[in-house]
């Protein structure tokens, strides 16, 4: 798809509705707010392609998502997210199963795999800790029972202030209750098995914090998301912004990348438009940010209201984890090399925040965990469009402290220190994919290193992070993420507002447009998503 660059752009002036961001949050807004309302929405993207962490970029014989490696549920035709999906987008798109085993963890030396299905991951867990099998039933029911108090804890934060005053401790309480312990103390609540406790928790870098950090809200909705199984979008993530821009343009609305927005305007306590890096000037009643707290507070005058207020709160929750992403290009198909669907999790041992802390201190010690994908394996489309092809990614945390000092400098130009210490970063990724996945030694034709200032560059987050702000308990106490801010007629969206990952932005976008229409725009469907 071409995109419409902001350089070219000769339209009006004026619109019913801003949106600052073109993330999954932002143009699900403007989706929704073009369908309900038949609003004229302008979105602004400050990169040269719209999706935020969805978009694919593509060198001579390959392409990679950035950021989408696997959704949950998407591929249940009746599921609450299908609908979701589909009543943002114009057209409807193809999700393929991964199928039975959708992630395989390898912990030392010993090698877990988590299948399809609640029963089927319930029955495979058991046979793994045999005399845990007790344990296993309540985790489950624990994690089910926290992922149905939260629907009315995300209630809260559509609902009119004067109930959110009145009754918005009751409707956050049940979720709050677990929410504001981590992981690690929930857990070691049900077992003093730390292998146990390893397993159930070997997903945690798909919300960027280990168990003694994160907060049991995120790791029991990311956890229950994935029940089901997993989901790989057909055509490559980047089908999923293209599916979404019709709907938006539909109502005279405009999708514009390459368009950097300098502030929001704001006069006498309510949000009037934006200011480009330019100076151009574009009005309208509503403006909503999909670019993240952080960079919100950054584009709000100094003197806007509330503006303190929520810098303090992202103060206090603090960024999420930064990464490093190895994007590997085979010059053989999937199918001669034997790649799987299932993603695959190595770690050197079960103490995770151990292992991520001595990384964290040490480039050279051991890498606390790397994520192996397959995105090519998981598209049925892509041996179409590159035959005798496959592409995988392979992903670690990284501090963006390690990268700081390079953070000025431009792209692709950032002299002979950070390209060595990339390359060591890259070989050693490399190291460990060969051992996991020894058929693919030889066939690497071609990779390319990211690191935290890449996704700064690209995604423009402060620090890197891959999740906005970090999924701790201190982040779900916080009363101003939510779509409504102090001033008039600006809101947010995107995941600081929700959770991380794809649903979790999407969620925030009807979240959000509910928000500013006044009713609950959710789909009814008859099957709830987990």
């Amino acid at each position: 798809m071409v995109w419409e660059s902001y350089k070219r752009y000769e339209g009006p002036d004026a619109y019913d509705a801003i949106v600052v961001g073109s993330g999954i949050g932002g143009l699900g807004t403007a989706s929704l707010l073009a369908r309900h309302r038949d609003w004229r929405v302008l979105v602004l993207e400050r990169h040269y392609v719209a999706g935020g962490f969805t978009h694919t970029f593509r060198r001579p014989g390959y392409e990679w998502d950035v950021g989408v490696h696997y959704v949950g549920d998407v591929h249940d035709k009746t599921s609450n997210l299908r609908a979701m999906f589909e009543g943002v987008m114009a057209e409807p798109m193809e999700w393929a199963d991964m199928g039975r085993v959708y992630d395989t963890l390898r912990i030392g030396e010993r090698t877990y795999q988590y299948v399809a299905g609640r029963e089927n991951w319930r029955k495979q867990m058991q046979e793994y800790f045999p005399s845990e099998t007790g344990t296993i039933d309540k985790y489950l029911k624990l994690i089910e029972a926290t992922v149905r108090s939260g629907k009315l804890y995300y209630a809260e934060k559509v609902v009119p202030p004067f109930i959110a005053t009145g009754f918005g401790w009751a409707m956050r309480a049940r979720f709050l209750r677990r929410a504001r312990r981590t992981t690690r103390e929930i857990l070691e609540s049900l077992t003093a098995n730390q292998e146990l406790i390893a397993v159930l928790t070997g997903l945690w870098g798909d919300y960027g914090l280990p168990p003694a950090l994160s907060s049991f809200g995120v790791h029991a909705i990311v956890a229950a998301h994935y029940l089901n199984g997993g989901a790989y979008p057909v055509g490559g993530a980047g089908r999923i912004a293209e599916a979404i821009v019709p709907a938006i343009e539909e109502s005279g609305g405009r999708v514009l990348v390459s368009a950097e927005v300098a502030e929001i305007l704001v006069e006498g306590g309510r949000a009037t438009g934006v200011r480009m890096a330019d100076g151009e000037v574009f009005r309208a009643p509503v403006v909503v940010s999909d670019a993240g707290v952080a960079n919100t507070v950054r584009l709000l005058p100094a003197a806007a209201p509330g503006r303190d207020a929520v810098a303090e709160a992202a103060r206090r929750i603090g960024p999420s984890t930064a990464h490093l992403c190895l994007y590997g290009g085979l010059k053989r198909s999937d199918a001669d090399l034997g790649l799987e669907r299932s993603n695959l999790w190595v770690y050197p041992s079960t103490d995770f925040e151990g292992d991520l802390a001595r990384f964290a201190h040490d480039p050279e010690a051991p890498l606390p965990f790397v994520y192996i994908s397959f995105p090519s394996a998981k598209d049925p489309s892509f041996v179409k469009r590159y035959p005798g092809r496959a592409t995988i990614d392979v992903i670690t945390a990284a501090p963006y402290e390690w990268f700081r000092r390079w953070e000025d400098q431009p792209w692709k130009r950032r002299g002979t220190e950070y390209a060595t210490f990339k390359w060591r970063l890259a070989e050693r990724l490399l190291d460990t994919l060969y051992r996991a996945v020894p058929a693919v030694r030889g066939a690497v034709d071609m990779y390319e290193l990211s690191t935290p200032i890449t996704t700064r560059h690209f995604v423009h987050h402060p620090h890197g992070e891959m999740y906005g702000l970090a999924h701790t308990p201190q982040r779900f106490r916080e009363r101003l993420l939510k779509p409504r801010t102090a001033v008039r007629g600006l809101y947010l969206t995107g995941q600081d507002i929700s959770v991380c990952g794809l649903a979790g932005a999407l969620a925030a976008a009807y979240v959000t447009a509910s928000a500013i229409v006044g009713r609950p725009l959710f789909p009814k469907t008859t099957k709830q998503a987990r």
